[in-house]
């Protein structure tokens, strides 16, 4: 067993340039993958990650750079850009070249967000639209939520269109939020993007779920009432925290739509599941 990790770290050693099929092969029980079908060589090769990808294409040259996998990897981090729909038609268009180009873009986005947008207009990667923009940051899994706030903080109308793509319908409104706030970093502060924010998700919920029979005002008025509970509950330094009772008369007093036992049951669900911006706690 040590003779075989000893041999395993030698060739990890190896600088992918110099790598040789025989010294891959030496690493007992590993298949040489040009002597198995294509598409099992192929079905082997995407289990890796991008990296080991690159590696394996030193030494498997037309596995290791099949454009099916980087097609894969490629939407599987980033569910949408422009770019895939008119791919065919641009020649000598790849699918490893286009990863990188995005990669470099996420980078990019999440060291300063305008810059990364723009990486991907000069690029034609993204067209230069808000629903375009907004289906990308729907799919994408590399851009961090904060970055994602700064930049939908200058691009009122990519906001707009990013909460008509999420879909609440039949979620328990507090659920609904904290599924919202992850994609929607909550900011630290109560200002105008809070405000906006939470118009537009009460929009959106309600065009989602209209057998509740809430107006948009009345969960507007909600959401912003489990967002000081939440605060309430999960701060430390508030010592003496709402009751049930006393969220239910507020709440109920506030919004006649609201019966007593939804209050009850909202208030029930941020005192168990905790607060609905739990990543980033909002100050109102």
């Amino acid at each position: 067993m040590g003779q075989m990790l000893r041999r395993l770290h030698e060739v990890n050693q190896l600088d992918c340039a110099g790598v040789k099929r025989r010294s891959v092969l030496k690493c007992e029980g590993f298949p040489d993958l040009d002597s198995l079908p294509p598409e099992l060589g192929l079905t082997v090769l995407s289990y890796l990650n991008p990296t080991d990808l690159c590696l394996a294409s030193c030494v498997w040259g037309h596995l290791g750079n099949d454009e099916f996998l980087w097609q894969g990897l490629c939407k599987g981090q980033w569910g949408y850009t422009s770019v895939y729909r008119r791919a065919r038609n641009i020649p000598d268009f790849s699918f490893k070249r286009l990863f990188l180009l995005l990669d470099e873009a996420s980078l990019t986005f999440n060291g300063e967000p305008y810059e990364g947008m723009n990486y991907l207009f000069e690029h034609e990667i993204l067209d230069d639209d808000p629903e375009e923009i907004a289906r990308f940051l729907h799919t994408t899994k590399k851009i961090w939520p904060v970055r994602k706030r700064q930049f939908l903080d200058g691009r009122r109308d990519v906001l707009e269109n990013l909460v008509k793509l999420q879909n609440f319908q039949g979620q328990f409104l507090p659920n609904a939020l904290r599924k919202f706030f992850t994609e929607f970093s909550a900011p630290t502060q109560r200002g105008n993007y809070l405000t906006e924010v939470i118009e537009k998700f009460s929009q959106q919920f309600v065009a989602c779920n209209p057998q509740i029979g809430l107006s948009q005002d009345t969960v507007f008025m909600l959401c912003f009432s489990l967002i000081m509970l939440s605060v309430d509950l999960a701060s430390p330094h508030v010592k003496n925290k709402m009751s049930k009772r006393e969220f239910i008369k507020n709440t109920c007093r506030a919004a006649g739509e609201v019966s007593n036992d939804l209050a009850g049951h909202l208030y029930d669900n941020i005192y168990l599941a905790g607060h609905v911006a739990p990543s980033s706690h909002c100050e109102v």
